[in-house]
C-alpha cells in the first residue's frame, strides 16, 4: 500500500489524496490520512509534537517521516520525538510545512512507505 499524496495546501487547509476531507494539521500514512487534532495528546507549538503525537504514523511500518512544523516553523519538535523515531529506524524530516509537503511528496514518488504529520497555520 503506497502513501497517498498530499494534493493541495494553503493556510489552514490540506487536501489529501483519497480524501474528501479538507484538513487543518493532517497525519498520513501508506493507505490513509486522518485529522491531527491537538487536543487528543494535549498538544501546543511549545513544547510541541511529542513522541505520542507521531506514534501512530511510525506504527504504520514507514520508513520515513516528515514532520511539518507550519508556515512559519511556530510548532516545536523536541530532540526527545527526533530520538524516538531514530530508535525505531525511521529516517526523520522535520521542516516548513511548504518544503514538507514538497519532501513528503518526493518520498511518496520515489515509493518510499512515508508518513507525515502537517500543521498548515503558523
Amino acid at each position: 500500500m503506497s502513501s497517498p499524496e498530499i494534493s493541495s495546501l494553503s493556510w489552514g487547509q490540506m487536501k489529501v489524496q483519497g480524501s474528501a476531507i479538507t484538513y487543518k494539521d493532517c497525519k498520513v500514512w501508506p493507505g490513509g490520512s486522518r485529522a491531527w487534532d491537538w487536543r487528543e495528546t494535549g498538544t501546543e507549538h511549545s513544547p510541541g509534537v511529542q513522541p505520542v503525537d507521531v506514534k501512530e504514523v511510525a506504527e504504520k511500518g514507514v520508513q520515513a517521516l516528515v514532520i511539518g512544523r507550519g508556515m512559519s516553523e511556530a510548532l516545536k519538535v523536541p530532540p526527545s520525538t527526533v530520538e524516538y523515531l531514530k530508535k525505531q529506524g525511521i529516517d526523520v524530516r522535520v521542516l516548513q510545512t511548504e518544503q514538507a509537503v514538497k519532501e513528503y511528496n518526493a518520498l511518496v514518488a520515489q515509493g518510499i512507505r512515508v508518513g507525515g504529520v502537517f500543521h498548515s497555520t503558523c
